[in-house]
């Protein structure tokens, strides 16, 4: 099946012949671990099928991200390597900076911040699956590996598919991609290099959380350096296992968080309820309606309680990270700006003893 009524005449590339061959062997293989198998980058098994079911889209953000209104009800999907954010919502609400470098939806369902200056190539996608038609917008990075993704669902608006395609269809429907290596990370000073009274300082005087990372930055510090010398005033480890009991003991009290999870060029969230919560072997699960939550639990490493003075109060996250201090997933009470934490979450979020 075609993405749209215009159909390419050219012969699949042989990395989708043999991805075809390792789909055959393992029919429920995703492309992202396909990818892996096959030794390529995510992005490059989507655009080797412009001959059969992909086409590639011009990647003018400030356009086509307001667009995907048009779909109506969609499911966003941001992940990581460990853990998987599924939302089903509208787009709406979307702005991106004059620079071209930010961008945020902020409707009720659908809660995003974007760091464009990373996206690189975006491709529509409709393929046929066990369960009929499945559609979707894929972008990708610099590197090939997927940035979000949006998925047409049972209440989307499909007759605006095929137009929307069409009007940001690329002119030039090649499967090459001009990759690039990984940017050096900033080296991170060793503790004994770092003004802990002054981190300690900085921290207290917050007035936003989103400051964070600023104050990070001024001490050349990283995320998980930062917790282990803030003091326990500020941040407390706390065993991983920790983790699912929180999401679990939230459901029963019906207490509604913001669940956070991104990767290194957008930022997923979920405001509200988590209720129907499964494992399934070591995932973690939230199998809402509306929220699917995949946490891949060998992969969370730390777990933090985070403590940041604000101009609302003190706001607490439960912070996870894996091996290489990547964050995994952030869990805070659900609030908005101007409005103190929930007491509720707040007394949850305190109850799990620090190691």
């Amino acid at each position: 099946m075609t993405p749209t009524s215009r159909s390419l005449n050219t012969i699949p590339s042989p990395l989708y012949q043999a991805w075809q061959v390792l789909r055959n062997e393992e029919p429920r293989l995703r492309a992202r671990d396909a990818a892996e198998r096959l030794a390529v980058s995510e992005a490059e098994l989507v655009a080797s099928r412009p001959a059969v079911d992909t086409v590639r889209l011009r990647p003018e953000w400030s356009a086509l991200l307001p667009a995907l209104g048009e779909l109506g009800c969609i499911m966003a999907l941001t992940r990581n390597e460990h853990c998987v954010h599924e939302r089903k919502g509208f787009y709406r609400e979307v702005s991106v900076m004059a620079n071209g470098q930010m961008g945020l939806v902020v409707s009720a369902d659908i809660d995003l911040r974007l760091f464009l200056g990373g996206w690189s190539s975006v491709f529509a996608v409709a393929e046929e699956t066990a369960r009929g038609a499945q559609r979707s917008i894929q972008i990708f990075d610099k590197q090939g590996v997927a940035v979000h993704k949006v998925f047409l669902t049972d209440s989307s608006e499909v007759a605006a598919w095929a137009p929307l395609v069409e009007r940001f269809r690329a002119e030039e429907q090649s499967a090459e991609l001009d990759l690039q290596p990984l940017p050096a990370a900033e080296p991170i000073k060793a503790d004994g290099d770092i003004d802990v009274a002054s981190l300690r300082e900085g921290w207290s005087t917050l007035k936003d959380t989103h400051h964070f990372f600023a104050l990070l930055k001024k001490h050349g510090a990283a995320r998980t350096q930062a917790l282990r010398l803030a003091g326990s005033e500020w941040a407390e480890k706390l065993d991983t296992a920790e983790l699912p009991r929180l999401l679990e003991a939230a459901g029963e009290k019906d207490i509604p968080i913001m669940v956070f999870v991104g990767n290194r060029h957008c930022i997923q969230i979920h405001s509200g309820p988590v209720q129907n919560l499964k494992w399934l072997d070591t995932w973690f699960n939230v199998l809402d309606p509306e929220f699917n939550l995949h946490l891949k639990t060998p992969g969370v490493t730390e777990l933090w309680r985070v403590r940041k003075p604000s101009s609302d109060g003190v706001i607490t996250s439960w912070e996870a990270f894996d091996a290489e201090g990547e964050l995994v997933v952030q869990l805070f009470g659900a609030r908005k700006p101007g409005i103190p934490e929930r007491e509720d979450w707040r007394a949850l979020a305190e109850t799990a003893a620090a190691l």
